[in-house]
């Protein structure tokens, strides 16, 4: 699927995208009094520690059902994305792209992110991600297209917008702007919906040594990593940066 752009510029390519439950130390004492008035013993009772709560296990069979995935995400919220080069943040509002909020917001509580490769990092130019490392779910989501957003902020450094090859054809790709130049983008319809407001040295350190897809780079071909997902990944392009986890971060008052 056109992302945004090739390997050389951004003004002249496209990119192609195909409760922690708090531990209680309670001790109580409790005072017996035998038959015998003059000895009074104290017996103290061992420390009762309450074990937290595991954390919620996400149902990734549900990315096999994408138009099941449709709940509105929060007009603002943050997602911490922990990769194998350190951790990042995106904050999204929902105002600048509530289309593109929306089903960023889906595929993040559903752990659509998890283990997913940033296949096309050209430096001085974006990052780009959101091929799943399955098959399966990659042919769940190849038509699962949503509306396109009016253009209301601009691809400027950390911003982040959907891939695309044209009108209507957003799905599940995003990419991270490198560069303030990259506001050339804006005219050609990809509307911003977050920015990395943490960690921005993180998504700039991204391996970067395979460039751009053939015919620009030598990096992976984006329609084999939809038919063979992280297997073909692994083998051929090994040093490609990936995320662990990507989970949305509770709400701060």
């Amino acid at each position: 699927m056109m992302a945004a752009g090739g390997a050389q510029s951004a003004e002249t390519s496209k990119t192609t995208t195909t409760k922690k439950t708090t531990t209680a130390s309670s001790t109580t004492k409790k005072t017996s009094t035998s038959a015998k008035p003059a000895s009074t013993k104290s017996a103290t009772t061992k420390s009762a520690t309450v074990k937290p709560a595991p954390p919620k296990t996400i149902d990734r069979s549900k990315l096999l059902t994408p138009a099941k995935l449709t709940a509105k995400a929060p007009e603002l919220f943050r997602v911490k994305f922990d990769t194998t080069k350190g951790a990042f943040v995106m904050e999204v509002h929902r105002d600048w792209a509530p289309n593109g909020a929306d089903r960023f917001y889906n595929l993040v509580t559903n752990g659509y992110f998890d283990d997913v490769r940033f296949f096309r990092v050209v430096s001085g130019f974006m990052a780009q991600f959101g091929i799943n490392g399955s098959p399966k779910v990659n042919e769940a989501w190849s038509e699962a297209s949503i509306s396109d957003d009016p253009v209301k902020q601009s691809n400027t450094t950390g911003m982040v917008s959907y891939a695309m090859r044209g009108p209507g054809t957003r799905t599940t790709q995003l990419f991270i702007n490198y560069a303030d130049r990259n506001a050339g983008l804006d005219g050609q319809g990809f509307s911003p919906f977050a920015k990395v407001v943490e960690g921005m040295d993180v998504v700039q350190a991204l391996y970067s040594g395979y460039g751009d897809g053939a015919p620009y780079g030598s990096g992976p071909d984006q329609g084999r990593i939809q038919k063979e997902g992280n297997e073909y990944l692994k083998k051929d392009f090994p040093q490609l940066d990936y995320i662990k986890t990507a989970r949305v971060l509770p709400a701060t008052k």
